[in-house]
């Protein structure tokens, strides 16, 4: 009995005390993977190369927010201006396309939200079916230590998919004509 008590006794100072210890870390909403997809089209009747970016708002949101030192925010339409510089400026530094060994310039078109996502749209005007594309794709690794960027390549109708995983930066796609 003097045994029950003790150990009784011992368990009740222990959890009275348990102000002591330090919270447990709390786990946030967040999704549990960091993942982009770039899709890249070639569009060979108008001899453009349509680009766009699918990013998770919440992640693109920290992103911008993080290198442009103010509040990035999707669903406000009060800042679009100055969102519309900011996802220009984020992706034309961290996505960088070479078409048959010669840097393209991508010209934004815009971006819309879908559900949890965000899709950015840009162009390269005047491109003749290529042969080699290089992509340098660092899209969220400043952010996200396991970011994943998926790309999908379509080229006269055949498509190839790779994927960068932080911190491999550059794919490099090759299409015969």
């Amino acid at each position: 009995m003097v045994l029950l008590l003790y150990k009784w006794s011992c368990f009740l100072s222990i959890f009275l005390s348990a102000g002591n210890i330090p919270p447990l870390p709390v786990k946030t909403a967040t999704h549990p993977l960091y993942i982009s997809v770039t899709e890249i089209n070639h569009n060979a009747k108008d001899k453009t190369l349509e680009i766009s970016c699918k990013i998770f708002t919440d992640d693109f949101e920290k992103a911008l927010s993080e290198q442009y030192h103010r509040k990035a925010d999707f669903f406000s339409q009060q800042h679009k201006s100055e969102l519309d510089k900011d996802v220009t400026s984020y992706i034309k530094k961290r996505l960088i396309i070479s078409l048959d060994g010669k840097p393209v310039t991508l010209e934004y078109v815009g971006f819309e939200r879908e559900n949890d996502a965000v899709w950015s749209y840009f162009q390269v005007s005047n491109v003749s079916v290529p042969r080699k594309i290089n992509i340098v794709n660092t899209l969220l690794y400043e952010t996200y230590e396991k970011q994943i960027n998926l790309m999908h390549v379509t080229v006269g109708g055949n498509r190839k998919s790779t994927r960068l995983n932080n911190p491999d930066q550059e794919a490099v796609l090759e299409f015969s004509k």
